[in-house]
């Protein structure tokens, strides 16, 4: 018996699909709009959604969207629609619907439909993370467009970015729909022949180059050397540049010339602080789909504080905040209170911003003020009229400031506070 979820705004419909499933053995859940099923969706998890296009409220397909986006399309999903068109369905296909249904439904075409869908075990897996649904900021949607004209080249691209930057997130846009993602400097000593073919057609990926030791890089370099027989390209991630990786990191120089024919810098977490809401949310969805935490959600407010810290370990510090907040709320909603417990714990006496003395003054007076800023910004949730008041800063030179800082600028803005 499954759990199946019918979302249609016509009663009539709803009525006619719950008798029909309820008599081959299924529990039906109904909801007459979108914003019904989103509730019914953060609390369960049914095993197939129906779902209709046209709805009052929100159509079928943004919220197709909506739940991949948030890592919630963990179920096939059959849309279904009186007024279908080629182009809807194959949209939502490639949104990730399993099918579609043209109304009125033949009874034998929804139950073939509705067996088919729940055998369908890889439309019932937990997703991994993708950046492929986010971009609200420029700069990440700019980084995404990079790295998607690098991938019509096959040449070994080099992705230089801080650490704790989950390059391997990246490094998947790059792969076409299907095609194989071999990740790992472990896997490098295993036998080169089945390496390469493990990742023929597809992206073999290298997580950390300087945690290479001599004999990894030796495989990596005959890997190299055959990869386009293959059809395979060697991507891999560095977060120092190619001269520092050979000079203070024992890594062979030629070698990592070849690696680096095509180098591209990674935005770090802050540099995209708008699309950090989505990407927590994405990473709770995944937490509570594998079943590690009770279901949780987000507060708006927590939303924003989390948009506002600095990330100096950046998606790796915002993936272990998360899981921590998963685990250690004490309510269903995780509010503002819950993530500074959590960012506090883990900033308690910190050690003394190290500045660079030896630096020459101007770098070192904008060293300080981009610490300086970057905690009034934390400390204040990105209210900008409170940064401008601790600071004593009339708020245009305010921006100016931030701007020449390279800081994120928050525009919230307080009614009354």
């Amino acid at each position: 018996m499954a759990q199946i979820l019918i979302v249609d705004d016509e009663v009539g419909i709803r009525e006619l699909l719950s008798e029909i499933l309820a008599d081959e053995g299924h529990q039906v859940l109904l909801a007459e709009s979108a914003g019904a099923a989103r509730g019914l969706r953060e609390r369960q998890r049914p095993d197939l959604v129906l779902l209709d296009i046209w709805m009052p409220d929100t159509d079928g397909i943004t919220l197709l969207k909506e739940w991949a986006a948030t890592g919630q399309l963990t179920m096939p999903v059959v849309m279904m629609s009186g007024h279908g068109t080629i182009e809807t369905a194959v949209e939502a296909t490639r949104i990730g619907a399993l099918d579609f249904l043209e109304k009125p439904i033949a009874l034998q075409r929804l139950l073939a439909t509705v067996k088919r869908a729940l055998r369908n075990q890889e439309a019932a897996k937990p997703r991994e993370i993708s950046l492929a649904t986010l971009g609200r900021s420029a700069t990440l949607a700019e980084a995404k467009k990079r790295l998607g004209q690098v991938a019509q080249t096959a040449a070994p691209l080099m992705l230089r970015g801080e650490r704790g930057m989950r390059a391997e997130l990246f490094a998947r846009l790059l792969a076409a729909p299907g095609a194989p993602f071999i990740a790992g400097g472990p896997l490098l000593t295993e036998p080169t022949s089945e390496l390469l073919t493990r990742a023929a057609g597809g992206i073999l990926f290298i997580p950390d180059l300087a945690r290479l030791e001599r004999n990894e890089q030796r495989s990596l370099d005959f890997l190299l050397s055959r990869a386009d027989k293959h059809k395979a390209r060697v991507v891999s991630f560095s977060s120092v540049d190619a001269r520092t990786l050979a000079e203070k990191q024992d890594f062979d120089a030629e070698l990592v010339a070849r690696l680096a024919q095509v180098t591209l810098k990674l935005p770090a977490l802050r540099d995209f602080a708008e699309d950090v809401p989505d990407l927590a949310a994405l990473m709770l969805a995944q937490l509570i789909e594998a079943r590690a935490c009770p279901p949780r959600r987000l507060s708006v407010a927590a939303l924003n504080a989390l948009r506002h810290h600095p990330w100096p370990g950046n998606l790796a510090e915002l993936e272990s905040v998360i899981t921590d907040l998963a685990h250690t709320v004490l309510d269903e909603e995780i509010e503002l209170p819950d993530v500074e417990r959590v960012l506090t714990t883990r900033t308690d006496a910190p050690d003394a911003p190290q500045l660079g003395l030896d630096l020459p003054y101007r770098e070192a007076r904008e060293a300080f003020e981009r610490l300086y800023f970057e905690h009034l910004l934390g400390r204040e949730q990105g209210s900008m009229s409170r940064v401008a008041e601790r600071s004593g800063l009339e708020r245009t030179h305010l921006y100016r400031k931030l701007k020449a800082l390279g800081l994120s600028i928050g525009r919230r803005e307080e009614s009354g506070s």
